[in-house]
């Protein structure tokens, strides 16, 4: 049935002839054998290709009627035993192309075959039917089969129409689409598809709709595509990779898209290494070609045994070579160490720039030492290449420390707990390891904190109290008594939480996709948990016991803990451990056990529903180490391996649980310093200890670790000298066979053969090799012959005794002391006849010496053939190695006679090939055998030869070079011959140094010298002497031979104290022996009275000291210095002006130390300013005493003593704090005592103080601040402070870089220290750059602001806005005479009371009683006049008139109000008509007619009340009056304080009474024009 097909196989259509064939056998087969037709059948077919099986599925039409079988839909799919499908297997399509049919063609005659056969048979098959059953159910059977059979016709007519070409072409169609996936960050993951579509379509890649390109992308991607399958493969995902990524199928019928979603998520715990990575192409069926390409590849330029030490960085690269080279090709590039993968981190940075691989150690810790292995793969197999690397520890920060623990990992996390284990370090400090401190840093912290208060001695120790949920890093450090060491290297992070929580965060990653599957329980709530299980005991050790159990059996329990409770043994006592806090681990680690006791435990589970039953008990356990030491490995034999590495090797421990490792140290032989020869255990009993001291013999001890600790050393080994075994350490010993054997000659009886030396010369020199040769009859080679008995050293050798014309083949073995080693392979076939061409033979035995990066020389030997004339030059030629044979260019265009030649200006880093071509007269010969590749590279430590002239004039030539083998030899030649005269020059060597000295050079010494180290990998290097370098080392020598003894300094003269007059020298070098005369004149001087000698010979300072200088002193001073046979002389003239100035100073300093001898200047009077401005006017003096004056003077007049004048440590000063025009003058000081007088002076006048005012315009001017914009209600104001301001202080205000004309709109002005610009009335024209400049009187300092944009539109609003409210300010309604607070006035007197009123527009006034309105009647008349006089007149007191009076003015700009009190009290005589005023300032005045005695009154001012606008008002000055009959101050003028506060009479003379109030039966006094009065 079609429905059993598989899903991926119902799309698929395949026209394989081959099975076509069995299908048609199968029917034909099923036709014959059977006589009755089934309704439906299947067919299988199974075949095995390359061990797997393959199984063809076949569905066939149910159909009761037709005995024909539909056609099978074959399927490509590989199956295992258990019919999982594991791969796909590609068909073997046959042709038939050599039987004259095209496959199109064949298909058709097959096929029309078939239905022939088909048709006579089923013919054949009815007229049976019919002879044998005649019945009505046969009758229909034979009508349906008819019916089936134009059926089946109908069908083949269809076929061939859809055999048709165009028929066969359609869209492409997804038969496997690709799958979305989530995976972990750093996993792979592979997305692939299935698709068919004729023609093939072309398979495009997208990721967010941008084309995936995978060569741009190197090692990211992967795209690969096989048989209707593609894949993309995306590489250690990152964040980046999270998208949508499509894959476009396309070909001329149309174009489909399939899509799939990658996620990538991080967890910051561990990485489960164990997920499946993405499947790759396997290789076990033999090399797989890239576009039919099989690939070579080389790993040249390797890395070699390496030592680093911790906190280093090191780098290891590779050259790798692939051929053929394709573009774009990319590798995979593998590194390992000890045989596990290397993952690109923090500490290992990968790298492949196209040719060479690199692996960069970043920070090298002990973990990073072991076998590091390059890797290789291509499509047709991969190389690998090996070498170690060692790693030391790094210097102890204390002296003795032990080395840091190494290896630091976590296992058995869970909620709260984690075990972490390490590996003990090799080194000891001296002194034992007392133990190991565990520390740990929560991540994303920078803080350490330390586990354990105690050190532990086991390598392993139980983390607790753990957050559940966060992540860790830990670290450990070692102790001994010394101190403590350096900390390991950090663990990797690693979570706190159940391994089930985690591995359900984790997911699970399926094989082909990696799709993360998560699953939850919903929690029972209410539930006691059950017992756990297994309950056991781990870890068992001194310090700590470890138990772990299983969960009870119960799932979806709601937060289960555990309480662990412990028994000694013998006892029923159970005691909870953990009484405080549950675990929520299955896992309890006890500390604080006795020692040497007994105990049991068992565990409770509990949640919030309760404590459930405990587990059983654990048996009983004695608390102690039960992991012991190991023993100690025995039977260290150590082996020669190369001349710097030794192979130890030993028996494993006897007793050794869980070991880690060994570790071996070595000592030179006798000196009991060990040091160790790994710093990383290895499990192997035996390794190569390397960075060994060539030719000293060392022994060795080796001891093993475990957990527990290290144990005792072996025994000693024997000694053994580091030298190189035969072979160096490789298994064969003998010579590899040489190779490119050529004739060079030919003769009618013998041929001249030469070859190449071995690429691997085996463990010692080639002393020789061993021609053979061979008959070649009719291309059958015969035997070989010997043809040389004894070996011969060159590499060219004459066959003789051949047969001429006969062809013969030979081959070559090369001998050392290990013996001879396999020959060549068979040269090509050479015919022996004699040469008669007149060319010469080809150069043979080319050599390549001192290769540099841009040069190199080749070396030749002439042909040996040297046609019909001899040869008379060379010409060599080069092309870059890869490079076709068409580009083969010349060296020399002019042919040279040397068998030499440098070749200059190579390209760095590329590889070259050479050929040498000789010449005759006849012509140009046959090129040589072209040269093995040379990397034009300067090797690391490379030297050249240095030339050396010795103190006894003895030239020599130097070579040194560091890695020296045991039979490395300094060969030296002259023109690149070897020098074995030494009669010229004589050859000393001595260790890795060699020299060659001149015996007697000359002319016939010119030439080139070169020296080439043997048994190395081409050291060499060489000197040219010419002519002129000849002449300038004779020169050398001769100085040498007869030598100046150096100057330092030449003969010189310098003055002394007192004028005394110095000549003195200083020679460079000059030994006890050294002697000076002293010369004057031609005349030798001697000490005496006049002279004084000196010589020191330890600094080489000569010196001569004269007293004074006189006229016949004039003349030339010489030194003359002799020292064995080295001499030099210095002179020093002194006539003419030169001694006349000499002359002239000695004599001033001969002055000077007399002013000195009494007080004196040592600084002249000179002036500072400070950063306050304040200028002081000091002078340094020396040499003073109590009797010593010293006195100022200004132009002449004494400045008296005062607090501007100070003397502190040798200092006069002179302070002048605000400096002007009149402080311009002549200082002048003067000391003086019994010893003598100095006088110091300082002209401040004219230039000199405008200097002075400079300097403090300067400090001023750096004091300024930043230019700032602030806005008033008259414009915008621009201004700067400064520190200090000083008038004659010169500003200059700029606009747009022009000063500014002021004007009564632009004005300036100083406030304080506030300089500051008024700009009236601002409009946009203001706008602009605006600057202050200070003068200094040199630069000068400039301020500047931009009055521009939103600076100007913030200060023009903020005008605008200060603007309108000084207009409403200086608007608003207000009371401007002022009211007295309180009136008392006799009943029946009448009282008048006028006040001013401002405000425009003008105010509404309101007068109130007690805070009600009144209104004016007859009894109190109110009055507004004039908009400014408010009147209010009461024209007889009574006691109902009492009250508080308030005046209230309004307009829209604002309110006031005023307030009295008016109080009543009983009649007295008539003292007049009194009356009181304000002025518009509101001062209170008396009236006219006011009788005096009512003048003594007290009035305490007024109080106002604002509203909407409130101002502040000046304080004005009062007038005291006494009143000498009540004792009470009386007032004439008020003071008007700031509103809101009552206004007093001068209360510091007042007597203390009530605020606000007047105690005078009489009148009060008013304000003017305000007035009031009181009459009968």
């Amino acid at each position: 049935m079609s429905g059993s097909l598989p899903f991926y196989q119902k799309h698929h259509r395949h026209y394989d002839h081959g099975y076509r064939s069995r299908e048609t056998e199968s029917v034909l087969s099923q036709y014959q054998t059977s006589s009755r037709y089934t309704a439906g059948s299947s067919t299988s077919a199974t075949r095995t290709s390359r061990g797997l099986k393959v199984s063809t599925h076949s569905g066939l039409e149910a159909s009761r009627l037709s005995p024909v079988l539909k056609r099978a839909k074959p399927t490509y799919l590989a199956v295992d035993k258990e019919n999982q499908i594991i791969g796909y297997v590609v068909p073997i399509f046959r042709g038939s192309q050599e039987f004259g049919f095209s496959n199109t063609e064949e298909a058709r005659v097959r096929d029309t075959a078939a239905y022939m056969a088909r048709r006579d048979l089923f013919t054949s098959g009815l007229e049976m039917e019919r002879s044998e059953q005649v019945s009505r159910r046969e009758a229909m059977r034979e009508s349906a089969e008819r019916i089936s059979l134009n059926k089946r016709i109908h069908e083949h007519g269809e076929h061939f129409k859809r055999m048709n070409e165009d028929s066969l072409m359609h869209a492409p169609e997804f038969v496997i689409k690709p799958r979305s996936h989530t995976v972990w960050e750093k996993q792979c993951v592979r997305l692939h598809c299935t698709v068919s579509g004729w023609p093939d379509p072309r398979v495009v890649w997208y990721k967010n709709n941008v084309a995936i390109d995978p060569i741009g992308n190197a090692g990211k991607y992967k795209l690969e595509s096989r048989y209707s399958v593609h894949s993309l493969e995306i590489n250690r995902c990152d964040f980046d990779d999270t998208a949508q990524y499509r894959v476009s199928a396309m070909n001329s019928k149309g174009e489909l898209s399939a899509y799939a979603s990658v996620v990538v998520k991080r967890f910051k715990g561990e990485i489960d290494e164990s997920l499946p990575s993405p499947r790759r192409a396997s290789t076990e069926d033999g090399p797989v070609s890239e576009y039919g390409i099989n690939f070579q590849t080389h790993i040249v330029d390797k890395f070699g045994v390496s030592f680093g030490r911790e906190g280093e960085t090191m780098s290891l690269g590779c050259t790798v070579i692939i051929y053929p080279a394709l573009h774009h090709y990319q590798p995979e590039i593998q590194w390992y160490r000890d045989d596990v993968l290397l993952s690109p981190s923090k500490w290992n940075h990968m790298h492949w720039s196209g040719d060479r691989a690199t692996l960069t150690l970043t920070h090298l810790n002990k973990e990073d030492e072991g076998l590091y292995t390059l890797r290789v793969t291509t499509k047709s197999g991969y190389e690998t290449y090996s070498a170690y690397v060692f790693v030391k520890d790094a210097d102890a920060e204390v002296e003795r420390a032990p080395g840091a623990p190494l290896d630091v990992r976590c296992l058995d996390a869970n909620k709260d707990y984690i075990i972490v284990t390490w590996k003990q370090p090799a080194v000891d400090g001296g002194d034992s390891i007392l133990g190991y401190f565990v520390d740990r840093c929560e991540v994303g912290t920078p803080h350490w904190i330390q586990c354990n208060d105690t050190p532990v001695k086991f390598a392993r120790f139980p983390v607790t109290g753990l957050v559940e949920g966060r992540s860790y890093l830990f670290r450990v450090r070692a102790i001994n008594k010394s101190g403590m060491s350096r900390p390991s290297r950090i663990s990797e992070p690693v979570a706190a939480m159940d391994p089930s929580d985690r591995a359900r965060m984790r997911g699970t990653s399926a094989p082909w996709t990696g799709q993360i599957i998560v699953t939850e329980e919903e929690p029972a709530e209410g539930v006691v948990p059950g017992r756990p299980l297994e309950l056991q005991v781990t870890e068992a050790t001194k310090n700590y016991v470890v138990l772990s159990w299983n969960p009870p059996g119960e799932k979806g329990l709601e937060g289960v803990m555990y309480y662990v409770e412990k028994c000694v043994s013998g006892t029923d006592s159970w005691q909870r451990v953990n009484t405080e806090i549950p675990v929520k681990s299955p896992r309890f680690a006890l500390f604080d056990l006795a020692e040497g006791k007994s105990y049991s435990f068992r565990v409770r589970c509990c949640n919030s529903a309760g404590v459930g039953e405990p587990s059983d008990p654990t048996e009983a356990i004695t608390v102690g180490d039960k992991l012991d030491i190991p023993s100690a490995p025995s039977k260290v034999v150590p082996t020669r391996n190369t001349d710097t590495s030794v192979v130890v090797s030993w028996v494993a421990s006897s007793e050794a649980k869980e070991l880690v490792g060994y570790y071996i140290e070595g000592s030179i032989e006798g000196s009991n310093v060990w040091e160790p020869c790994n710093n990383k255990p290895v499990k192997a009993t035996r390794f190569i200890c390397h960075g060994l001291i060539t030719g000293q013999k060392y022994v060795f001890r080796v001891r093993a670790v475990n957990a527990a600790g290290l144990s005792q050393f072996s025994p000693e080994s024997e000694a053994v000298e580091v030298k190189a075994a035969i072979g160096g350490g490789i298994p064969h010993a003998s010579p590899a066979p040489p190779y490119g054997i050529t004739v060079l000659e030919c003769v009618c009886d013998s041929m001249v053969l030469a070859w190449k030396q071995p690429s691997f010369i085996g463990g010692a020199d080639i002393t020789g090799y061993f021609v053979d040769y061979r008959e070649v009859i009719d291309g059958m080679p015969g035997k070989w012959h010997e043809a040389n008995i004894k070996s011969i050293s060159e590499r060219a050798y004459r066959v003789s005794d051949l047969k001429e014309n006969r062809k013969y083949q030979f081959q070559v073995r090369a001998a050392n002391m290990a013996g001879v080693g396999i020959p060549s392979l068979p040269s090509n076939t050479f015919l022996c006849e004699e040469w008669t061409i007149a060319v010469p033979g080809p150069p043979h035995d080319l050599q390549v010496r001192e290769v540099r990066s841009d040069s190199l020389v080749l070396l030749w030997k002439p042909p040996v053939y040297q046609g019909r004339d001899p040869v008379n030059g060379f010409y060599v030629d080069i092309k870059e190695a890869d490079a076709p044979e068409e580009v083969w260019r010349g060296v020399n265009n002019k042919a040279t006679e040397k068998t030499y030649i440098k070749i200059k200006n190579l390209k760095e880093g590329e590889r070259f090939v050479f050929r040498v071509r000789a010449q005759n007269k006849a012509g140009v010969g046959e090129c040589s055998d072209v040269t093995e590749p040379v990397l034009a590279f300067t090797k690391p430590g490379t030297k050249e030869i240095v030339v050396d002239v010795n103190d006894d004039g003895i030239i020599s030539l130097n070579f040194e070079f560091g890695d020296l083998t045991p039979d490395s030899k300094f060969v030296w030649s002259k023109n690149y011959e070897e020098i074995t005269d030494q009669s010229r020059l004589t050859i000393e060597t001595k260790g890795n140094k060699s020299k060659a000295i001149f015996n007697a050079p000359g002319e016939e010494d010119i030439g080139i010298y070169s020296c080439l180290v043997t048994h190395t990998d081409g050291a060499s290097s060489s000197y040219t002497l010419s002519e002129e370098e000849l002449k300038r080392l004779l020169e050398v020598s001769h100085d040498h031979k007869f030598p100046i003894i150096p100057l330092k300094s030449e003969l010189a003269v310098e003055l002394l104290e007192k004028g005394k007059v110095r000549f003195w020298l200083q020679a460079d070098k000059i030994s006890a022996n050294g002697k000076v005369d002293y010369i004057f004149n031609e005349n030798t001087l001697s000490q005496g009275e006049k002279y004084k000698m000196n010589f020191d010979k330890n600094t080489g300072v000569i010196e001569m000291i004269m007293e004074s200088l006189t006229p016949a002193d004039e003349g030339t001073f010489t030194f003359q210095l002799q020292d064995g046979k080295a001499t030099n002389q210095s002179s020093l003239v002194l006539i003419g002006d030169v001694f006349k100035e000499l002359q002239k100073e000695s004599e001033f300093q001969k002055k000077e130390w007399v002013r000195k001898q009494g007080p004196h200047f040592i600084e002249y009077l000179g002036y500072e300013v400070t950063p306050e401005c304040c200028v002081i006017l000091k002078c340094k003096v020396g040499n003073m005493k109590k009797e010593t004056s010293a006195q100022w003077y200004k132009d002449g007049r004494e400045i008296k003593s005062d607090e501007h004048l100070g003397f502190t440590e040798g200092v006069l000063k002179l302070e002048i704090a605000q400096i002007s025009k009149k402080d311009a003058g002549v200082y002048e000081v003067v000391l003086k005592d019994d010893r003598g007088k100095d006088t110091s002076t300082l002209n401040l006048t004219d230039q000199g103080f405008k200097d002075l005012m400079n300097e403090v315009f300067s400090f001023i001017a750096n004091s300024s601040t930043p230019l700032k914009i602030t806005s008033t209600d008259q414009g915008i104001r621009l201004y700067t402070f400064v520190s200090y301001y000083n008038d004659l202080l010169q500003v200059t205000w700029h606009y747009k870089d022009s000063a500014i004309a002021f004007s009564d709109r632009i004005k300036s002005g100083v406030v304080g220290e506030q300089l500051w610009l008024q700009i009236t009335e601002p409009t946009e024209k203001d706008m602009g750059t605006y600057a202050i400049e200070f003068n200094d009187g040199k630069g000068g300092l400039r301020r500047t602001v931009e009055l521009s944009g939103q600076a100007f539109d913030d200060a023009f609003a903020e005008f605008q806005r200060l603007k309108a409210a000084a207009i409403a300010e200086r608007s608003r309604a207000r009371v401007a005479g002022g009211l007295p607070d309180v009136v008392t006035i006799q009943e029946g007197k009448a009282l008048n009371l006028t006040c001013n009123i401002s405000g425009d527009p003008v105010p509404e006034v309101t007068w109130l009683k007690n805070d009600r309105e009144i209104t004016s009647d007859d009894h109190c008349i109110l009055k507004f006049s004039s908009g400014k006089f408010a009147s209010f007149t009461i024209t007889g007191v009574n006691m109902s008139d009492s009250g508080k009076y308030s005046i209230l003015v309004k307009n829209k700009y604002g309110t006031e109000s005023g307030d009295f009190t008016l109080e009543i009290t009983e009649g007295t005589p008539d003292l007049g008509v009194t009356s009181y005023s304000t002025d518009a300032e509101g001062n209170v005045v008396f009236g006219p007619n006011t009788p005096k005695e009512k003048m003594k009154t007290t009035v305490t001012g007024m109080k106002k009340q604002k509203r909407k606008g409130d101002s502040v008002t000046k304080t004005l000055p009062m007038e005291k009056v006494e009143d000498q009959d009540k004792g009470k101050v009386t007032v004439e003028n008020a003071k008007e304080e700031v509103a809101e506060q009552p206004l007093t009479a001068d209360q510091s003379e007042a007597p203390e009474q009530p605020a606000d109030r007047v105690e005078e039966p009489g009148p009060v006094a008013g304000t003017q024009p305000e007035t009031w009065s009181e009459s009968n």
